[in-house]
């Protein structure tokens, strides 16, 4: 994070309460999960374990976000808006944000990029769990092996419908390609958000040549 823990939490402006709102944003597709509420305690916390932690008014305790659901959040970035009242948590979300199972708390069906981080979510909880009769899981039982044999046939398919003229099987073709690129890049341990750092660098290292 940008800015050191002690900085940080000396830099905040708590209200009477010694509370703070917390904006909290995907940091793949920008867009808002949720706006909750942190004490010093519950920045404290997010701030040396690096996943989302919250003050509950309803309940008056602090709670860790997803620990009962398993849809954790973790920490990117930490900054404060220009009157230091505000903060601002960027996060990788593991699974919905809402307690409604929704992407976000505002009732937005997630972009495309949600929609990627969405789909990596599910496919890796189901590499966590293996529930049976799941042929993602029998992908990963099967190894790596198979995982990337799938991916290339997904490719060449792929390949095939592009040289045909129809859009529908292009479009068929690139979503089974996707999700098998994804079973790969959860088994070899590959994030979204380090596809999305390289694509940052070429475009910047683009824009200056």
């Amino acid at each position: 994070m940008s800015i050191s823990k002690s900085d940080l939490i000396k830099s905040v402006k708590f209200d009477a309460r010694g509370l703070v709102p917390a904006v909290i944003q995907d940091a793949i597709t920008r867009e808002v999960l949720t706006v909750a509420y942190m004490n010093e305690e519950a920045l404290r916390l997010t701030i040396e374990k690096g996943e989302t932690y919250l003050w509950s008014r309803s309940r008056k305790e602090i709670w860790h976000k997803g620990e009962t659901s398993g849809n954790f959040q973790k920490v990117r970035a930490i900054s404060l808006d220009c009157d230091n009242d505000t903060i601002l948590l960027e996060v990788e979300p593991k699974g919905p944000a809402c307690h409604t199972g929704a992407y976000s708390c505002f009732g937005k069906e997630a972009g495309f990029g949600g929609t990627m981080q969405k789909l990596y979510g599910l496919i890796q909880e189901r590499n966590n769990r293996r529930p049976p009769n799941s042929y993602t899981t029998r992908l990963f039982e099967e190894g790596i092996d198979k995982i990337v044999k799938k991916l290339g046939e997904e490719a060449v398919e792929t390949v095939i419908a592009a040289k045909n003229d129809s859009s529908v099987r292009i479009v068929e073709e690139t979503s089974d390609l996707l999700y098998h690129l994804i079973v790969t890049l959860v088994a070899k341990g590959v994030t979204l958000e380090e596809i999305k750092t390289e694509l940052v660098k070429r475009h910047r290292t683009g824009l200056k040549q």
